[in-house]
């Protein structure tokens, strides 16, 4: 193996030391997070805050009361994983098909994505995987991730100017290290954590008394939305989901595991 490569490596690896472990609830995972839980829900507050400024919050009643009735029970089985989670949940007036969960329990849902979900037991799909990231601390272990990366980066740069590389090779160095990054870890790395969302979603739905059956058909129902709207067309190896028949695949494996969970509602 030629030095510079045996260097990237190296740098690599420093990229990756271990300062903080922590083990993820249901899954097990053992991951490497610099920040505290404290650190992250700061950030998720401020974030949520601004976002609740700038963007419309929805003014419709009936789905409003169904987030939060859904939400608090999802939120009532997640919590002994999250004890500190200061929970809330907000409709924005939006037709984007989306929903996510900030660090420390802040979830925002877009009413573009109530017809996919159709009733409570598909938003109990949505909410119980972006509930899922929070639980896992998948924020922080992304900006540890790409704070790790860029360390990477940074000594392998340090290298190549020590050894005299030329300008123009440095920066051609740097934009295939940052394409091999992207493509090569962060990615994976994100897809890998949207599977681990679903995995632990499916077994917060079924503890707070939802079917987890019912994830296979909205992902189905999901998956041809996404379809229509012309969203199918990225490589896998460049997107940050896994592709709908892989993740309908895992979902249906993960089912049995899910079902043992299942507790019915009162």
């Amino acid at each position: 193996m030629k030095p510079l490569a045996k260097w990237t490596l190296a740098a690599a690896a420093a990229a990756s030391v271990v300062v903080a472990c922590s083990t993820v609830p249901v899954t097990g995972r053992q991951q490497v997070n610099v920040f505290s839980q404290g650190e992250e829900a700061q950030l998720g507050l401020s974030s949520f805050s601004q976002m609740k400024k700038d963007q419309k919050v929805s003014t419709d009643a009936a789905a409003t009361a169904m987030l939060l009735r859904v939400g608090k029970r999802i939120a009532a089985v997640a919590g002994p994983d999250m004890p500190n989670a200061q929970w809330e949940f907000v409709l924005f007036d939006s037709k984007e098909a989306n929903a996510f969960c900030l660090p420390g329990g802040k979830v925002g849902v877009y009413a573009g994505i109530l017809p996919i979900t159709k009733d409570e037991s598909g938003l109990a799909v949505v909410l119980g995987h972006e509930i899922a990231h929070a639980v896992a601390r998948h924020g922080g272990e992304r900006m540890t991730k790409a704070m790790g990366l860029q360390l990477g980066g940074q000594l392998l740069g340090t290298y190549a100017n020590a050894k005299g590389v030329s300008a123009q090779n440095i920066q051609l160095l740097n934009t295939a290290y940052g394409l091999g990054s992207q493509v090569g870890v962060s990615l994976p790395h994100d897809r890998a954590q949207e599977s681990e969302a679903d995995r632990i979603g499916l077994t917060y739905m079924a503890r707070a008394g939802y079917q987890p059956d019912v994830a296979v058909d909205f992902w189905r129902r999901f998956a041809d939305f996404t379809r229509s709207s012309g969203g199918a067309g990225t490589p896998w190896f460049l997107r940050t989901h896994p592709v709908d028949e892989v993740r309908i695949k895992q979902i249906q494996a993960w089912l049995p595991e899910a079902k043992a969970q299942f507790k019915p509602a009162p």
